[in-house]
């Protein structure tokens, strides 16, 4: 009998991150880490694990969002839809009625990209490899077919996609086995979360160099003077020869951007990220030609292909951030890695969050191997967080990446981690044992809710 996909379910699961401060940033002062996790379930028994990330409250959003979605995969022959993700991409992100909500951006782009890694999981589990080891045995012509190039062949085609590809095929064996003895490398953001004290940033930012760091990130864009401040404190923590970001989440305009950045140039910082609006593109080419030698990078909140397009086109960013669980999938993050080697842009991708590093490793570690084959200042986020909720959590050695060895895309969390932290009726929401900022049928903004007092009653 065909073996058909028989369910694509969507939880809503979320973490108390708030409480701690773990996550904060001058946009994001009380985030509660959370995932619109995906389970696609196959009549055979075998199953794909994704999510899309969020920060709390508007998880259930993108857990409906996911659910729209679930009838276009839902009840079709396994071996069709794994054997054509390409296809089952384009049908995900173009639906004539749902792509309305987007098209191709915000909560349902998103879902279908957690949609899609939840088919690419499943798919690698079937053949038995981690995923960017699957991906970089496609060949070239595989893996172009995995791409839309509609809206990208004036800075794209398809030939020169498989010319990139073809160029970086003779050499995959060696840095695949490089990759495995060496790990591809790693920059730390555990320091410098913005409502951290100064005794745990300059403890957290010693103990990154300590394992191997050779890169750190802080948080800025609340007070100048704290900014300055708290950078400073950073900079005498790690000595002169440990890079430093700064990441100000969004939160400045163009000319702020300058001003503010003005005062912290004498710290020697690599990168400024997100400095203005992610959707700003003539913004962060102006912000990069004043700040210069100061790096511009941004892309977590890129909506898709077309906006990195247009950040490369317009020669507004030095390093390309791309997430795992923003855009759609793999299939459209393989497109924008395609586009940063065609420019000759560093990938780094973002992985602050839930399952972000686990998923996001396999995409770096697919270029490095098969598209762009160098590290060169390249490094994966790693934010020491959640890992432990995870099946195959991410192992970092002396500030680098362990490449994964088991089967899938890193996505599955345990089950029950799964159950406890179900929202908003799982253990750690349910009974009050938290505060957090989640508003919905079991949280109260600033409290704890205990559902045993009653509805609507705050604990």
């Amino acid at each position: 009998m065909t073996e058909l996909i028989t369910a694509v379910e969507a939880h809503d699961i979320r973490f108390p991150t708030s409480r701690h401060l773990d996550g904060s940033d001058a946009m994001n002062p009380e985030p509660d880490y959370s995932a619109a996790y995906v389970i696609v379930r196959t009549g055979g028994g075998q199953e794909g694990h994704a999510l899309a990330f969020t920060v709390g409250r508007g998880n259930e959003l993108a857990v409906a969002a996911v659910e729209s979605l679930a009838p276009l995969v839902a009840g079709r022959p396994v071996a069709e839809v794994l054997g054509d993700l390409g296809g089952v991409s384009r049908r995900l992100t173009g639906d004539s009625q749902l792509r309305w909500l987007g098209p191709e951006k915000g909560v349902i782009h998103m879902a279908a990209g957690a949609v899609l890694n939840a088919l690419w999981d499943l798919r690698a589990r079937r053949a038995g490899k981690p995923l960017w080891r699957l991906l970089s045995e496609l060949s070239p012509e595989e893996i172009v077919d995995l791409v839309d190039f509609r809206y990208l062949e004036e800075a794209l085609t398809r030939q020169e996609a498989l010319t990139i590809l073809g160029d970086a095929e003779p050499g995959r064996a060696g840095r695949r086995a490089r990759l495995l003895a060496e790990g591809y490398p790693a920059y730390a953001t555990t320091p410098g979360w913005l409502g951290y004290t100064d005794d745990k940033l300059v403890r957290l930012a010693k103990e990154a160099v300590a394992d191997g760091f050779g890169l750190i990130k802080l948080k800025v864009g609340a007070d100048p003077a704290e900014d300055v401040r708290r950078v400073r404190l950073a900079r005498e923590a790690v000595g002169p020869d440990v890079r430093i970001a700064v990441d100000a989440n969004q939160a400045w305009n163009v000319g702020q951007a300058i001003e503010r950045l003005a005062p912290l140039a004498e710290f020697d910082l690599y990168w400024i990220e997100e400095p203005t609006s992610p959707d700003d593109v003539l913004g962060h080419a102006a912000v990069r030609r004043r700040v210069a030698p100061i790096r511009v990078a941004t892309g977590e909140h890129a909506h898709n292909r077309v906006m990195f397009k247009q950040f490369l086109q317009a020669d507004a960013i030095d390093v390309l951030q791309l997430d795992a669980a923003r855009v759609a999938g793999v299939n459209e993050n393989i497109a924008i890695l395609l586009l940063a080697a065609k420019f000759g842009v560093p990938v780094c991708p973002h992985a602050g969050g839930v399952g972000l590093c686990e998923m996001v490793q396999h995409l770096a570690m697919f270029d490095y191997v098969a598209v762009s084959g160098t590290v060169e200042d390249r490094v994966i986020e790693y934010v020491d967080h959640l890992h432990e909720h995870f099946t195959d959590p991410v192992v970092i050695v002396d500030g680098h990446y362990v490449a994964p060895l088991e089967p899938g895309g890193g996505g599955e969390m345990h089950p029950a981690s799964r159950a406890e932290y179900a929202y908003p009726h799982g253990p750690r929401w349910a009974t009050g044992a938290v505060t957090g900022t989640a508003i919905g049928t079991g949280a109260v903004l600033g409290t704890a809710f205990d559902t045993a007092a009653g509805a609507g009653e705050v604990a």
